[in-house]
């Protein structure tokens, strides 16, 4: 784990000496504050569901953009190859770079605590789908990340990385949202493949071992995609 520690270090540094992490948790906390409060009032609930349940969406468009350079930037520059001459294996290569844009997602939420401490002043809040909501977008985000990265190692142009990572990321953020154009007989199929279907059932406060294993599933399903796409270019 020591290389894996490096190259973590080495890319979630990278983030934060450039502007790319100031500006999407800028972007990210502009979002999410605007949509949360502007209709906060309007249910008159101390509730902070409204902010969990507009995360999928936004995770879906963030997301990507924060994983797109991770590979596709080094592949496009050479670095890749420099890398490579390491002693570094593809295992940890991948576990670092998954493991910092993931502590980027979760820096990302952090200054987010601020939104139920306010809702607590307000009004009595249940602190149980609190917590149960941040478990589950640090493992939605965790999803999203490996999905991003597989997009990344897929191509050295970072706007297709982007537009691949998030097409997959909204595919399944919405997959459940059109169930009623499909047969009833693949209903819970397609249910059950809806990463916003097992967000919010984690969100609720209740935290079920499929919902844990959907995401669970999701990123050793992309990190293995990634080591794929990376050995198949070497």
């Amino acid at each position: 784990m020591r290389q894996a520690i490096y190259v973590f270090k080495k890319e979630l540094g990278s983030y934060f000496l450039s502007p790319i992490a100031y500006i999407v948790i800028s972007i990210f906390l502009v979002v999410t504050g605007w949509f949360f409060f502007s209709s906060f009032f309007l249910f008159n609930q101390a509730s902070v569901r409204g902010f969990f349940s507009m995360l999928p969406v936004i995770f879906a468009f963030i997301i990507p953009a924060i994983t797109m350079r991770l590979f596709s930037e080094e592949l496009n520059v050479g670095s890749y190859e420099i890398l490579l001459t390491l002693p570094v294996t593809f295992r940890d290569i991948v576990l670092g770079k998954f493991l910092a844009a993931t502590a980027l997602v979760a820096a990302m939420l952090l200054p987010t605590l601020a939104y139920p401490v306010t809702v607590s002043f307000i009004g009595h809040l249940d602190w149980g789908p609190v917590l149960g909501g941040y478990i589950g977008a640090v493992l939605l985000g965790a999803s999203f990340c490996a999905i991003g990265l597989f997009a990344s190692s897929l191509t050295r142009n970072q706007i297709i990385a982007f537009i691949i990572g998030m097409t997959v990321c909204f595919g399944l953020t919405l997959i459940d949202k059109m169930l009623f154009f499909l047969p009833r007989t693949l209903l819970g199929i397609l249910e059950y493949l809806g990463a916003d279907y097992h967000f919010r059932n984690i969100s609720k406060g209740m935290i079920d071992s499929r919902d844990v294993l959907y995401f669970l599933s999701l990123i050793f399903i992309g990190l293995y995609g990634v080591k794929i796409s990376l050995q198949r270019k070497n």
